[in-house]
């Protein structure tokens, strides 16, 4: 460059461009002259760089520049992940000339074969440990695992790191904890709401569009979707959350929406408490109900899409095992149903929830998902105290999500006694509160009619009341009642079979003497037993689902007295 200058008494030339700027070219200056530098993991990089720039290579003298930053990159560099991403880290500000010159991609690759060989070598160390340590029990991450130097990275590399991982076969669950990391570091702070907060370096716009920029490369970062993924149910809430109030893609959002859907049995109530994205709107819900009403549709889809897989399978089982537990499949429904009962007596506080709204939420899960409806009706007594305003005809039609044969004695008894629910509702719990009392005092054989009574369903919709939610745990439930039934009939039997044997005792003994009063009261009672208990077994017919209405639907009349 001096020699090419037009002014042969030229003193100063400018170096634009240069890596690493005035720092880079002081150390390639000090390197010049023989003064010593220090070549560190910090200034690599920039020395790779700087080096190329100025053509310090061993075309024009040996053990130049550039070869000593080499052998630093091949020794100490390459070899560990830690290091190497340290080194790419700085390479953030050297770019393109860092690109140019191969750097990253050579960190890149040499991360992705280290993480690749260091499984390997972790997995064969646990194959090992087996007879000390469960397999089924992860060991801690240590505290110095590289996965949580790839914080320090911007997203593009990020992104370009695990893409590498990923094609090296490194195992999803690591992928997803390098992701659940990097999610906390990133956006640790950009989720306040705080005004004052946000009068900060960043806008409230800057804020939400860096927000919705991260948000939507971590989703596309997640493992594939599927009922085996191991992605945290509350890490994807909290992205979900970030990523309404970040006003993120309709595509993430319904990506979000799916994964929690699938593993909605996994959930607590906090994890889908989302607040509602009400900009400088009072009107607003406090809750985003229309995410979960999706949410919950999903998880309804997906069970009855797999019960339809296995219908034919379990029809064709003849031997089952009724005394078994829960089966997974009807503990996940129990545990969803729950959660959407606490669900609703959060959101029944809202002021602002529209009665349609809440019904939709509460009809949402079939009929067999609840076996008790307790916090069903706990969630809408505390509507109605909420909101004291509605009419009784709405009143009317938020009760009938009740099945009050599902209400537990101590439910029925504080419905039977609430002002706030409409008079049918009071009246229908009365009844099935007498049913029940006269087969307690009744006992015995009324056993049978208890039952019965259990089975009447009270929406045409409804599906069997055993609560069984799968074709394999209906089958066994009606094959176990069967059972019982059985084993009444024959004690039926057996106690007409004695009192037949009584009856003809006592005509013998009439003809052998003359009846005295005394024997006459007894032969009284005999036959009022015996006519008592024909009329019970002519009472056993078929109830037909017409009739069951008929009896539980909701009266449109008021009714001064019960009989």
């Amino acid at each position: 460059m001096l020699s090419e200058a037009s002014d042969s008494k030229v003193s100063r030339i400018t170096l634009t461009n240069v890596p690493g700027g005035s720092e880079g070219f002081e150390l390639a200056a000090k390197f010049c002259y023989g003064v010593s530098i220090e070549i560190t993991l910090s200034n690599v990089a920039m020395l790779k760089c700087v080096s190329h720039y100025l053509e310090m290579v061993e075309d024009f003298a040996e053990k130049n520049l550039d070869s000593q930053a080499e052998i630093y990159m091949k020794n100490l560099v390459l070899p560990k992940i830690s290091n190497s991403i340290s080194v790419l880290h700085c390479c953030e500000s050297l770019l393109p000339i860092a690109e140019e010159i191969n750097i990253v991609s050579r960190i890149i690759n040499g991360i992705a074969c280290n993480a690749s060989k260091e499984q390997l070598v972790s997995g064969l160390s646990k194959l090992e440990k087996f007879a000390v340590i469960p397999p089924n029990i992860e060991p801690d991450t240590p505290p110095d695992w590289w996965g949580k130097s790839l914080t320090m990275l911007s997203l593009d590399f990020l992104q370009r790191v695990l893409s590498a991982l990923k094609t090296k076969g490194l195992k999803q669950d690591t992928i997803t904890k390098i992701l659940i990391n990097y999610a906390q570091k990133s956006l640790h702070g950009l989720v306040a709401r705080d005004p004052q907060i946000i009068k900060g370096s960043f806008s409230d716009a800057e804020l939400r569009k860096k927000q919705k920029v991260i948000v939507e490369a971590i989703v596309g970062l997640l493992p594939n979707q599927s009922r085996k993924c191991s992605v945290p149910i509350s890490f994807l809430s909290g992205l979900l959350k970030t990523g309404i109030l970040a006003s993120a893609s309709i595509v993430c959002k319904a990506d979000l929406e799916r994964r929690i859907g699938l593993h909605l049995d996994e959930a607590i109530l906090e994890d889908i408490l989302i607040p509602a994205n009400s900009h400088n709107n009072n009107h607003h819900t406090l809750y985003d109900t229309d995410t979960i009403s999706r949410i919950f549709t999903i998880y309804v889809n997906v069970e009855e899409e797999d019960n339809d897989e296995n219908h034919m399978t379990i029809e064709n089982e003849m031997d089952y095992d009724f005394d078994i537990p829960l089966s997974p499949k009807q503990g996940s429904i129990l545990k969803v149903s729950k959660l959407l009962d606490s669900y609703l007596a959060e959101v029944a506080l809202d002021s602002n929830l529209i009665l349609s709204k809440f019904i939709a939420l509460a009809e949402l899960l079939p009929d067999h998902a609840r076996v008790v409806e307790d916090n069903l009706y706990r969630a809408i007594d505390i509507y109605l105290k909420a909101h004291p305003n509605v009419k009784d005809s709405e009143r009317y039609r938020l009760c009938k999500t009740i099945d009050c044969q599902k209400l537990s004695q101590e439910a029925c008894s504080h419905a039977a006694q609430n002002e706030r629910l409409p008079m049918q509702m009071a009246v229908q719990v009365l009844y099935i509160e007498q049913m029940r009392l006269r087969n307690a005092m009744n006992g015995g054989h009324n056993q049978f009619f208890g039952s019965i009574h259990g089975q009447f369903p009270q929406r045409s919709n409804s599906a069997a009341g055993s609560g069984a939610i799968s074709p394999r745990d209906n089958y066994a439930s009606v094959r176990r009642e069967n059972r019982e039934l059985k084993l009444e009939v024959a004690r039926m039997r057996m106690r007409l079979t004695e009192l037949e044997k009584d009856h003809v005792s006592m005509k013998q003994e009439l003809v052998r003497s003359n009846p005295t009063n005394t024997l006459l009261r007894s032969f009284t009672k005999k036959l009022k037993k015996l006519n008592t208990l024909f009329h019970v077994k002519d009472d056993i017919k078929p109830i037909s689902s017409s009739s069951s209405d008929t009896w539980f639907l909701f009266q449109k009349k008021r009714r001064h007295s019960l009989s």
